[in-house]
């Protein structure tokens, strides 16, 4: 029998009273939990949110957008002048799907078919850093660490037993990874591709604290493969 939508809060879909159910009721659709990943480092425009999903139509984003924001996952709120512009944020709610992103991307990455090397957006890379840290070693490294991926900066700050990672100003980084695209830095944190080939070739720059950045990237390893 095909399942239908129907109204409500909860049982949509499954009629199943497991919270992983209603999870999949919430965030299941194609390009849902995706839409909460590229939020999860602070408020984006729909055009940011778009460009970072290449994948997505604009029909289908104001459609999961509005879900979202129906089951009180994001909201939409204007920025004050002079910018003026529509942005969407997650709810302290939403928020709290971090540890939902970062498993379900453990779990996947125990896959042989998991393909490190595929294209991947900036909050994707700085999400994926969160999950596959090292937490028993990320407080040796001292110093913050900044990325520019394109239009899009971070800092990393490691401290004892978590990686904290926000927008901010790479000036004020220790060390600085800057490459057009955030797959030429996942090349070297998750494929073992040497950095300095990624230096010569893939338009790399390391600025700053050399040795800094070397013992950052150390931290990082995917999981061995189960299947």
């Amino acid at each position: 029998m095909k399942l239908q939508k129907e109204t409500g809060l909860h049982g949509k879909w499954y009629e199943d009273a497991c919270g992983t159910a209603f999870a999949m009721e919430l965030v299941g659709e194609r390009w849902s939990l995706l839409i909460v990943r590229e939020l999860m480092l602070g408020a984006r425009r729909f055009s940011d949110i778009r460009a970072s999903l290449p994948g997505i139509s604009a029909k289908v984003l104001t459609e999961r957008l509005a879900s979202l924001e129906e089951a009180r996952v994001l909201v939409k709120r204007r920025l004050p002048p002079p910018g003026k512009a529509q942005v969407y944020e997650l709810t302290e709610w939403g928020y709290a799907a971090e540890p939902l992103l970062q498993e379900a991307g453990r779990w996947a990455a125990q896959s042989s078919a998991h393909d490190p090397m595929l294209p991947l957006s900036p909050v994707s890379l700085m999400i994926s850093m969160r999950t596959m840290v090292d937490k028993a070693r990320v407080g040796a490294v001292k110093g913050a660490i900044g990325f520019a991926i394109g239009e899009d900066t971070f800092l990393a700050e490691p401290g004892k037993g978590a990686l904290p990672i926000r927008r901010g100003d790479p000036a004020e980084a220790d060390a600085v990874f800057r490459a057009s695209t955030a797959s030429i830095v996942a090349g070297g944190l998750y494929a073992g591709v040497p950095w300095e080939q990624l230096e010569h070739e893939a338009g790399l720059v390391i600025e700053g604290d050399r040795e800094l950045a070397l013992r950052y990237t150390a931290l990082f390893e995917l999981p061995p493969k189960l299947a």
